[in-house]
């Protein structure tokens, strides 16, 4: 697998705001954890793509300036994650694991606190 070519791919579906692009990435029984996912559907852990879908689609809807610029990519077994910055300027990570086809089956985005820590944990 390009990882790189993954997280391109991965970032051209959000900044075009491509739903379709995006999804096509994922399992039909995805699993995603987010706890901005709680914040907009009650749920801090999404089962299957039709979930999925609804809180992506919701979330541009929320956010037509959304936009991911891509900072690193970190490649392990079967996974990788994606570090970026939003169009707010906030630092995040996208963790993917992927089956033999190359489809991701589990998720998770974590987001920089609001204040980013003063000195090393």
């Amino acid at each position: 697998m390009d990882h790189r070519a993954f997280a391109q791919s991965w970032a051209d579906g959000w900044n075009t705001h491509d739903l379709d692009a995006i999804m096509s990435h994922y399992r039909d029984d995805i699993v995603f954890h987010s706890l901005k996912a709680k914040s907009l559907t009650g749920a801090g852990e999404l089962h299957g793509k039709e979930a999925l879908r609804a809180y992506w689609s919701a979330a541009l809807a929320r956010q037509p300036e959304l936009e991911f610029s891509v900072q690193d990519v970190f490649e392990g077994h079967n996974m990788m994650i994606i570090s970026y910055l939003n169009h707010r300027g906030v630092l995040a990570s996208e963790v993917l694991y992927f089956d033999a086809a190359g489809k991701v089956h589990r998720a998770a985005a974590c987001h920089r606190a609001t204040q980013a820590p003063q000195a090393p944990l």
